[in-house]
């Protein structure tokens, strides 16, 4: 049992370890090599962002669609929820490797992480 519980440890540590810090994101190519041909997820969220300046997918049942634009080192996005406009915002990225950090109001603002798969 012990050694069991040494091995869990020993896994855990390890993974920790290998999540890289988030680092910002302020170029469009970079952007683009992290999310585009991906899928974008958390719970009740999925969505795609594509090289064509389109978003798609779905959040809590309902359609998401809208545009985006790289801008000034910034996500730039006009998005719908179903019928709602969310209206346009300028979001900082961040990425560590895994999740991609999308900060709404150029940084100031509220944080969404979704996986990359």
């Amino acid at each position: 049992m012990r050694m069991i519980s040494l091995t869990v440890l020993f896994l855990f540590l390890t993974t920790a370890l290998a999540t890289a810090e988030p680092s910002r994101v302020t170029e469009r190519a970079a952007f683009e090599d992290i999310v585009i041909g991906r899928e974008l997820t958390m719970i009740g969220v999925r969505l795609t962002v594509s090289a064509d300046g389109t978003i798609v997918g779905t959040a809590f049942g309902r359609d998401v669609t809208g545009q985006w634009q790289w801008q000034d080192g910034y996500f730039c996005r006009d998005l719908y929820h179903g019928s709602e406009d969310l209206g346009p915002n300028c979001q900082m990225v961040t990425y560590d490797g895994k999740r991609i950090q999308f900060t709404s109001d150029r940084g100031a603002g509220l944080s969404a992480k979704l996986k990359v798969r």
